[in-house]
């Protein structure tokens, strides 16, 4: 199973790219983050006509996420579950050819003693929380998407720039830790354990032509599909060109048959 996660930054203004990344990797899977659309605005039409079926739960102007699969997904879930009254369209769930796949946009946070960051740390937690209501740590799951946390130095170019914003704070960082002590594990660092691979430029500040990046995208799986890891890259090709999105495509292969 080629599996990969993409902040599409508005599926609307990234439709012909979103094609194209299909017809160039052909992944099994695809997770998609920041749809920044309703559902019947997503162009089920034409992924149908590439291959793909869709599990959707999208948002107007902001959030939304979902999952492409070559295989019709099965037991679709959307949102967290828990009682917990909160319009933001941030998961989406559902069962492809034997694996969970589990699409999740993170908040970003905004600026760290906010409320919005408060909700992000909040958030982190809760999907803590639906993971140990709803699955085991022995079941083939993967959770992926736009987490919004560098974990480590290593995934951000200027960490000293970095170290105190919502994406590499400490408290950030300890939720995507806690998060992972579920028994979850960071399957692209499983393949690829060097320096200067990152996956999100800031737009404002010239981020890609300067180099500044982050590893903010992440595919973390359980312990049973580890080792099935074969490989892994980031398509920085997503970032180039026209009108693309800040953040660049992850890509994983698993062995999963």
């Amino acid at each position: 199973m080629k599996l990969a996660t993409w902040n599409v930054n508005s599926v609307r203004a990234r439709e012909e790219r979103l094609l194209a990344f299909l017809d160039r990797h052909r992944p099994d899977v695809l997770c998609l983050q920041e749809l920044k659309v309703v559902d019947g605005d997503f162009p089920l039409v034409r992924l149908r006509e590439k291959g793909y079926f869709a599990a959707i739960h999208g948002q107007k102007t902001y959030n939304g996420v979902a999952i492409l699969a070559r295989s019709e997904p099965e037991d679709v879930v959307c949102g967290l579950r828990d009682g917990v009254e909160d319009p933001q369209a941030r998961l989406v769930s559902a069962r492809v050819d034997g694996v969970r796949v589990i699409s999740v946009y993170v908040p970003n946070g905004s600026e760290v003693g906010s409320d919005k960051y408060a909700y992000k740390l909040a958030w982190l937690k809760r999907l803590r929380a639906y993971l140990e209501q709803h699955h085991r740590p022995d079941e083939r799951i993967v959770v992926c998407g736009d987490i919004n946390v560098a974990p480590d130095d290593i995934d951000v170019a200027r960490p000293d720039e970095w170290k105190d914003t919502v994406l590499c704070h400490a408290d950030a960082r300890a939720g995507m830790r806690e998060l992972c002590a579920w028994g979850l594990f960071d399957a692209f660092r499983k393949c690829r354990p060097e320096a200067g691979l990152y996956s999100w430029w800031d737009y404002r500040m010239l981020g890609f032509p300067k180099g500044n990046g982050l590893r903010i995208d992440h595919i973390l799986v359980t312990k049973p599909l580890l080792e099935q890891c074969s490989g892994a890259e980031i398509d920085r090709n997503e970032r180039k060109g026209k009108q693309p999105s800040d953040h660049a495509p992850v890509l994983i292969d698993l062995a999963t048959s």
